[in-house]
């Protein structure tokens, strides 16, 4: 395999789309370092591993000698980004945003290099670029342009109201391109029509098109909706090492094959070994520790995803949850009504009273609180007795 082969093996990893792939391989070629852009707005002051995702794959181009460029949108966070809302969504004030930018270098730098590390805040040149400059890089785009994208186009169809501040969004983003002479951009397969507007301003410009290498939106926890705190399915990467591991030892054995590809920095050779002991009959938990144990030593270190690895042991008993334990969607609700529903108690009452003789246990915790509330998004490992198991994932 050749070195550009290579380069794009590692590239592509876990990627859901390139474009334009023979341009990105003529930049490769080039042997000059590339310019790689992703931007980030800073609409709350703590990332999870969703946002890692494009991070990650930063560091994947870093380690190829590349140079990223990574952005803060101080100003296009005022603005609000409407990709994939319904709804127009309400712009953050100055403050709120460089709050929240702040937290961001420290929380990056866990994962980049710093030396390889370019921070920019696009009110550097929005904020110069002036009432006129906007109105020029406006007559850039057309309003019917603007409605092929789909989120638009459907609000626009159901009568929903669009601002005029939205169709600003997608030129400022791409204009940010423009700014930063950007080679590579990464973003993800909600933002495409963001990127591609990208490419078009380069060219007015007269500037090479950047290539576009689009990744999937990671997974949460419950399996089935995209990572979000709001549906409080997500991992933060500033949450306790006790808490990182725990959520990732509760993810499914199917979803953490998919948290390979997208978060680990093992490479391609040993996830696929991993995968074929697992086939040949390693139990799966095994490699599920592994990925707990790289997350954890990243965002926090070495000795703290021991310790955490060690309270998950001490907590669960080792080997003592059966490979066989049910896995079950339940409706939200009180502590009481989840065991009757995962048949774990034959009724409400026999819940309470398990719970009031300590024979409940949640997360290898034991259960106290008999008003305790599951919510959706929530996911837990409950037990009653010494041999009574269910994973359950509110819904």
């Amino acid at each position: 395999m050749s070195e550009i082969e290579s380069q794009l093996t590692l590239i592509k990893r876990g990627a859901d789309e390139l474009l334009i792939e023979a341009e990105l391989v003529e930049k490769l070629k080039s042997g000059r370092s590339l310019r790689i852009k992703a931007g980030f707005d800073p609409t709350a002051p703590d990332l999870h591993l969703g946002h890692t995702v494009l991070i990650n794959k930063m560091r994947h181009f870093q380690e190829m000698g590349h140079r990223v460029q990574f952005l803060i949108g101080d100003f296009t966070g005022m603005i609000g980004d409407p990709t994939g809302k319904n709804t127009t969504r309400p712009p953050l004030s100055r403050e709120q945003i460089l709050a929240n930018a702040e937290t961001y270098r420290d929380q990056v730098f866990k994962i980049l290099d710093p030396e390889r590390t370019e921070v920019c805040f696009n009110s550097s040149w929005f904020d110069t670029l002036g009432a006129a400059g906007m109105i020029k890089l406006a007559a850039q785009h057309t309003v019917a342009r603007m409605l092929e994208r789909d989120d638009f186009s459907k609000r626009h169809a159901n009568g929903q109201p669009i601002a005029v501040h939205e169709f600003l969004y997608p030129l400022c983003q791409g204009y940010d391109s423009v700014a930063m002479n950007t080679d590579v951009e990464l973003g993800g397969t909600d933002q495409k029509f963001n990127l591609l507007v990208g490419r078009e301003l380069q060219k007015h410009y007269g500037q090479s098109p950047q290539c576009v290498l689009m990744m999937p939106l990671l997974v949460g926890l419950d399996g089935v909706n995209k990572m979000s705190k709001s549906l409080g399915n997500y991992v933060g990467i500033a949450e306790p090492p006790k808490e990182i591991f725990g959520k990732l030892m509760s993810i499914s054995d199917d979803l953490m094959w998919r948290y390979y590809d997208l978060l680990s920095f093992r490479n391609n050779v040993e996830i696929a070994c991993l995968r074929q002991e697992t086939v040949e009959g390693r139990n799966p938990r095994d490699a599920k520790v592994q990925l707990a144990l790289e997350i954890v030593a990243r965002f926090h270190s070495q000795r703290d995803a021991q310790a955490a690895l060690a309270d998950f042991e001490a907590r669960f008993q080792r080997g003592v949850l059966p490979d066989d334990m049910p896995e079950l969607e339940i409706a939200a609700g009180g502590v009481a009504q989840i065991l009757k529903q995962a048949q774990l108690t034959a009724s409400t009452s026999e819940a309470i009273r398990l719970i009031e003789g300590g024979g409940v246990r949640c997360n290898g915790e034991k259960v106290t609180d008999k008003a305790l509330v599951f919510k959706v998004g929530d996911i837990a490992v409950l037990q009653v007795g010494k041999r009574k198991y269910a994973r359950v994932r509110i819904v």
